[in-house]
C-alpha cells in the first residue's frame, strides 16, 4: 500500500509538472513539443483546439496499440497518467508566468517536462504518445528510453517548423534535449554506479583492502593473457561514483602496474544496492 501511494504521488506530481511545462513555457513562447503533445500544440496553434482534450483523444488511440506491448502495471499507470495530464493541461490552460526571456523559458520548459515525464516513467508508467513507442523500442531493441523518446519527439517537432518557424524549432530542439537529460537524471537516480575491472599480480591484496576499507564485495573471475597464456585472476567490483578515488588509491598503493577499466552502470540490483523488486 505504501508503494502504491508513493507511485500515485509520483504520477500526480509528474503529470502536473508536464502540464506546467506546456502551459507556462511552451505555448506562450510559440514553441513546439514532441510526440502526441507536439501534435496537440500544433492543433492548438492552427485551430485553437484544447490541448487537454486532444491529448486525451490521441493518447486513447495510442493506448490501444500500447496494450499489446506493455505489461498490465505499465498500462494501468499510463492510463492514470494520461487522464491526470489531460486534466492538468485543462486546469492550467490560462496560467502564465512573468518572463519574456525566450531561452530561459526554453530551458525551464525542458526541465519541467523532463522532470514530469521522468517521475512518471520511474514508477513504471508512461505519458503514452511517443513514450509508449520509446518503451516498446526499449523492450525489443534495448534502446535507452530517454533517447528513444528524443528520437520520436524530434520527428514531430521538426514537422512543426512550418508553424513555429526556424527559431521556434531550434528552441524546441534545445527544450527536448534538456528534457531528455533531466529525465535521464530522474530515471537513473542521484547516485550512478561504476563497474570496475582490475587485472593485477597482487589481486589478493587489492581485494582484501576493498573488502576491509570500502566494505564492498569483490567477484574474482578467471582468465588468461592471449599472448603469454598466463593465468590471471580478474577482480570485478561495483561501487558508487564517489568511491572511485578511494579504489584508485588502494590499487595505486598495492600495484602501480595494475590494469583498470571503469564503466558506467545504469541499474544495480542485489545485496548492498537495490532490491530486485524495485
Amino acid at each position: 500500500m505504501k508503494q502504491k501511494i508513493t507511485d500515485m504521488s509520483s504520477l500526480i506530481v509528474g503529470a502536473f509538472l508536464f502540464a506546467l511545462a506546456v502551459n507556462l513555457f511552451v505555448i506562450p513562447n510559440d514553441l513546439g513539443e514532441g510526440g502526441v503533445t507536439g501534435l496537440t500544440i500544433i492543433f492548438y496553434y492552427l485551430f485553437g483546439w484544447s490541448p487537454g482534450l486532444m491529448n486525451l483523444i490521441l493518447n486513447g488511440i495510442l493506448l490501444i496499440v500500447g496494450y499489446k506491448f506493455l505489461d498490465k502495471k505499465t498500462m494501468r499507470y499510463t492510463i492514470i497518467a494520461v487522464v491526470l495530464n489531460s486534466i492538468f493541461l485543462h486546469l492550467t490552460e490560462g496560467w502564465s508566468i512573468d518572463s519574456n526571456e525566450l531561452w530561459i523559458n526554453t530551458i525551464f520548459g525542458g526541465v519541467f517536462a523532463g522532470a514530469g515525464i521522468g517521475m512518471i516513467v520511474r514508477v513504471g508508467g508512461t505519458t503514452a504518445g511517443s513514450v509508449i513507442l520509446a518503451r516498446i523500442t526499449n523492450k525489443y531493441l534495448d534502446w535507452n528510453i530517454s533517447y528513444g523518446l528524443l528520437f520520436f519527439d524530434l520527428i514531430v517537432a521538426c514537422s512543426s517548423v512550418f508553424i513555429i518557424g526556424a527559431k521556434g524549432l531550434m528552441c524546441t530542439i534545445v527544450l527536448l534535449f534538456t528534457a531528455t537529460k533531466v529525465m535521464d537524471f530522474i530515471i537513473e537516480g542521484l547516485n550512478p554506479k561504476k563497474a570496475v575491472t582490475i587485472i593485477s599480480n597482487k589481486q589478493d591484496q587489492i581485494a582484501r583492502q576493498v573488502v576491509e576499507k570500502m566494505d564492498r564485495g569483490v567477484t574474482v573471475l578467471s582468465g588468461y593473457g592471449y599472448y603469454t597464456k598466463d593465468s590471471k585472476e580478474i577482480l570485478y567490483i561495483i561501487i558508487s561514483k564517489k568511491e572511485v578515488p578511494m579504489l584508485k588509491e588502494i590499487v595505486r598503493a598495492e600495484d602501480m602496474n595494475a590494469f583498470i577499466t571503469i564503466q558506467d552502470v545504469r541499474d544495480v540490483f542485489g545485496e548492498g544496492f537495490l532490491e530486485l523488486s524495485k
